[in-house]
């Protein structure tokens, strides 16, 4: 992805993400380029992470999951130090304990957060600051650093406090106001314990005019000039009416006013109602759904995109107005003109995904998984929409109706969608009182850097950075804390013999006694960065490359060579699939620690040679993240090919490959790609909602319930067309899985 080279703010915000283990809160005016960052960022930063936003659409526009739904938070208020008793249902309020004792979070959901490194959460402006402090316990609790902001892990603020704010009910803000000096995420007790720097991006891609943008500013500081209230009033027109095809959008305060303005336009139209509906599979909640469930179509709507084009053409955007010429029901493809483009565009539905984070041990990364899918066409009727899911959309002409504006920010965020004046109608006038900004709100924003103490500052986060990750790769807490749970993970699996227990010995004592040796040789490599300047890190650099050239001669003799020759030996013996996996995982974890203090040296060789920032950085990112492939135990001699193929398609699967794709770069059917992936459903290397979705499922099982001894051929001419083969499958061997797991806790 592209970026603007010349925007410093940006590329420093960057930095501070990538090269930091600062907390950032990157923030800018509208049209500033902050989405634009949360996309580069997913793209290019090697750290683990996740996307997190407030709300549903908030989330999939985000292509992240809710706050609430990745921390298995309650609704309600969390005061940590409130009181009162789990389960009062007048006022909903928690407290610390309460919250932690009634966590449900499934083992994967745990190593995924002890996992992470970074965080980001978007629309920062509308998280209350209770919702923030519930997090930090969440993540102290999970990562087991109760004492560190976050557990540990870095957050990126993405957002405007000058736009939407958070939603606090009356019955909650009495009780909030003993706690939080405002609802704000900057109110929170972990930021003041852990504020982030504060980035403000500056340069304006959405507006040209300068006397329009001077207006925006101060409509957003709350300072407007009489000469702002009267540039704006010139574009007051109560009774105008645009004439078709203009593209006019009126942005309404309220909901039932745009829907009102929709309804109304829509019935004026001549013809017949086209009723689209949605195709919703697995888990999509319809507070999340990007458009209606069932669209209201006629030929002549206008309608607004709500996606951007993925061709090459690029012909619509997020916001985009256009006009429904021709509907084609048969072909379900709907034919949309644009002002000034002498093409209709020929529009097919689109798919949004619903997704959950996983962690995916044999590469080391986060994971988004599938689980859930709402498609339909990516348009909403556009004579009206409200101000607050105008958010984020860009608009060439807007009638604005925020008279009864409501909340602080609702006329900035009107004004700021569009690119000038030249597009501006004012329904009702803007008075002064329309304009609210919170004052905690500007003292905040006052914080936020100018680029050259920006610079400073980031030099020395990145020196910091530097020192970190240097102590982190002789940390060796994780790998003995993975080598000290092989048993619990193992303990389904069937005994080979006393060849296990004499090899998990061997590395158990080996994984505590370079513990031991790594804690004390951090102690001395904290006094060593303290005093490496003085003497050109030359004595930094000679006892690290000593120090980690013994532990990688130790993880190869006593962890990672052992526990390949027990793979091997494994491999020869029956059913066992399950113990093969965990035992590769573990094998990854020592030969990733060894590729790390390896790494050390480059990066004390760099600091010894005077590299600049942005090469020393390079080497860093290859000490934060390092790349290592361990290849897959032999093959018993009888089955050498099917195994090796089928874990080629679970590979290309795992990369985000789509069965079609890997039955067309493999030369194969996508019925023969289901059948390898299905087989990994009973090793417990896929999901079975990742193949079949829960609707799907509960139907193949109750079909299996009913006629046992079917077949999958059986149960296909049962069930139909609907049902692929590879979906029966995964789902039998789902079943027999699950059998088999009873069995042996038994």
């Amino acid at each position: 992805m592209q970026t603007d080279p010349s925007n410093t703010l940006f590329q420093q915000a960057v930095a501070f993400v990538t090269q930091t283990g600062e907390h950032l809160f990157l923030t800018g005016k509208a049209g500033t380029g902050k989405t634009t960052f949360l996309k580069y960022i997913r793209e290019n930063c090697f750290k683990k992470l996740a996307v997190v936003a407030p709300t549903g659409v908030a989330a999939i526009n985000a292509g992240g999951v809710t706050i609430h739904s990745f921390f298995q938070l309650p609704f309600g208020l969390y005061l940590p130090d409130y009181p009162g008793a789990w389960g009062n249902t007048d006022n909903k309020v928690y407290n610390k304990n309460q919250l932690l004792s009634q966590l449900r979070l499934s083992a994967a959901k745990r190593e995924l957060i002890r996992e992470l490194d970074l965080l980001i959460i978007d629309e920062i402006s509308m998280v209350r600051a209770d919702v923030l402090d519930a997090m930090d316990a969440v993540l102290r609790a999970i990562r087991r650093r109760p004492e560190t902001p976050f557990g540990g892990i870095q957050l990126l603020y993405i957002g405007d406090l000058f736009q939407l704010p958070p939603v606090v009910k009356d019955t909650e803000r009495s009780l909030m106001r003993n706690t939080y000096l405002s609802p704000f995420f900057f109110d929170a007790e972990v930021i003041r314990e852990a504020p982030p720097v504060c980035l403000e991006l500056q340069h304006i891609y959405r507006q040209q005019d300068p006397l329009f943008i001077r207006c925006l500013n101060n409509v957003r500081n709350n300072c407007c000039t009489q000469d702002d209230l009267d540039l704006l009033d010139e574009h007051y027109r109560p009774d105008f009416s645009p004439r078709e095809d203009d593209g006019f959008i009126t942005l309404a305060s309220h909901n039932y006013i745009a829907d009102a303005i929709n309804r109304e336009q829509l019935a004026r139209l001549p013809g017949k109602v086209y009723r689209p509906e949605a195709v919703i599979e697995g888990d999509f909640p319809e507070q999340a759904y990007p458009t209606e469930r069932e669209l209201r179509l006629k030929t002549g709507a206008q309608v607004m995109f709500i996606k951007n084009d993925k061709g090459e053409k690029r012909r619509f955007f997020n916001g985009k107005i256009g006009v429904l010429r021709k509907i084609d029901e048969k072909g379900k493809k709907l034919h949309i003109a644009f002002p000034g483009e002498p093409d209709l565009l020929e529009l097919s539905p689109e798919t949004w995904k619903n997704i959950r984070y996983g962690y995916d041990a044999e590469d080391d990364r986060i994971e988004e998984q599938e689980i859930g899918a709402f498609t339909q066409y990516p348009i909403r009727l556009a004579w009206a929409i409200t101000i607050h899911k105008s958010q984020g959309l860009t608009f060439d002409k807007a009638i604005i109706d925020a008279g009864a504006a409501f909340a602080p920010g609702q006329v900035y965020v009107a004004l700021s969608r569009l690119r000038g004046l030249d597009g501006l109608v004012l329904r009702t006038r803007i008075r002064p009182g329309s304009i609210l900004t919170e004052t905690r709100i500007r003292l905040f924003s006052e914080a936020a850097l100018g680029e050259e103490k920006i610079q400073r500052h980031l030099e020395a986060a990145q020196r910091a950075f530097v020192r970190q990750s240097l102590l982190q790769a002789f940390d060796w807490e994780k790998l003995a804390e993975k080598t000290r749970a092989f048993p619990a993970a193992n303990r389904r699996g069937k005994s080979s013999g006393p060849e296990d227990a004499v090899w998990y010995a061997g590395i158990n004592r080996a994984a505590s006694e370079q513990l031991q040796v790594a804690e004390k040789f951090r102690g001395q490599l904290e006094g060593l960065l303290e005093q490496a300047e003085p003497d050109d890190y030359e004595q930094l650099h000679t006892r690290t490359e000593k120090a980690a050239r013994w532990f990688a001669e130790q993880l190869e003799e006593k962890l990672t060579g052992p526990t390949r020759a027990y793979i091997n030996l494994i491999k020869t013996k029956a059913r066992a699939k399950k113990r093969l996996t965990l035992l590769q995982d573990l094998l990854l974890v020592f030969e990733r620690k060894k590729q790390q203090v390896l790494q050390a040296i480059a990066v004390t060789e760099g600091l010894r040679r005077s590299f600049q920032l942005p090469q020393l950085m390079e080497q860093v990112a290859g000490l934060q993240r390092p790349q290592v492939e361990v290849p897959a135990a032999e093959e018993k001699e009888s089955k050498p090919e099917k195994g090796a193929t089928r874990r080629i398609s679970l590979k290309m699967f795992r990369e985000g490959k789509s069965v079609a794709d890997i039955a067309t770069e493999r030369g194969l059917t996508p019925g023969t790609i289901e059948g390898h992936l299905a087989t990994f459903v009973e090793t417990g290397e896929i999901d079975i909602y990742q193949l079949v979705t829960p609707a799907k499922l509960a139907t193949i099982l109750n079909a299996l319930n009913e006629d046992p001894r079917g077949g999958a051929a059986g149960i296909r001419k049962k069930l139909g067309n609907l049902f692929s083969f590879g979906e029966i499958k995964a789902a039998m061997l789902f079943r027999q899985w699950e059998k088999q797991q009873k069995a042996e806790r038994r």
